[in-house]
């Protein structure tokens, strides 16, 4: 079956759903999953049926096939060379890549292939991250003439600035543990136990209240943008708030007693 044919039947971002965690599953195998307008639209909707879904804890990203992701679609893009195309695109990834954040539930990043490009920036704006241990990344742009701007925000935002720079010069490929020693993913796996790995990070989640998870990511990004004292001022806000939530009670209350909370939800 032809990749045209295969991409007619089958999604290109499939979903799954069990015990509060969703999968998004990027599904253009023979594209290497690359970001297309197409997908980015299947993506955002998506991410924003999740920020309503409170029957979701945590949401996982993964890819179909050999590849994580490996970045923008480039032929769709060298297909539409006007710079207001190209402008409307990168805008568009742009929001899919801020609604990971906005989120209220973590997101994962699955990765058991290669990363490249955009499909990096896709894994350093998940929250989290759990690769297989073959799996590398790149920011590669630069060996078309195309600097990988927008994957340098992310990049920049989870690694030191000169590592973040050197991939984004030479567009060279790290390896699975480099990628974990530069703070881009936080737990390497074999390939055959990458989703026990990434299931442990979900069942950690879910045993946590929704609220103060919710609460408490909102702060962590929003705190990073900030002064060190409008950052403390935020924070004691949001501890304020955190505390006359149900859930807090309860769980200070069940520590005290030494049994298990049982989460209220508010």
């Amino acid at each position: 079956m032809s990749a045209v044919i295969q991409s007619l039947i089958e999604p290109i971002l499939l979903r799954h759903d069990e015990k509060g965690v969703t999968t998004l599953t990027l599904n253009r195998p023979a594209q290497f999953n690359a970001l297309s307008e197409k997908l980015l639209v299947e993506l955002q909707a998506a991410f924003d049926a999740l920020a309503a879904d409170a029957t979701i804890r945590a949401v996982v990203i993964a890819g179909a096939g050999k590849a994580f992701c490996a970045g923008h679609d480039l032929k769709q893009m060298r297909d539409n060379p006007g710079k207001d195309y190209q402008r409307k695109l990168f805008r568009q990834c742009g929001r899919v890549m801020m609604s990971i954040i906005k989120l209220p539930q973590p997101v994962i990043a699955r990765v058991h292939g290669i990363a490249t490009a955009a499909g990096c920036q896709l894994v350093a704006m998940c929250d989290l991250a759990v690769e297989a241990d073959a799996a590398k990344f790149a920011v590669s742009g630069i060996n078309v003439g195309l600097f990988c701007s927008t994957p340098a925000v992310a990049l920049a935002r989870n690694m030191g600035r000169k590592q973040a720079m050197e991939m984004l010069l030479t567009g060279d490929f790290i390896d699975a543990a480099e990628a974990q020693r530069r703070g881009l993913v936080n737990r390497v796996a074999p390939l055959a136990q990458l989703d026990v790995e990434v299931k442990k990070l979900t069942d950690s989640i879910l045993a946590k209240s929704p609220v103060a998870v919710g609460m408490g990511k909102q702060l962590f990004y929003s705190q990073l943008e900030m002064g060190l004292e409008g950052a403390y001022q935020l924070a004691s806000e949001t501890m304020a708030c955190n505390m006359m939530a149900a859930d807090a009670a309860e769980g200070i209350d069940a520590f005290m007693q030494k049994r298990k909370p049982t989460w209220k939800g508010c």
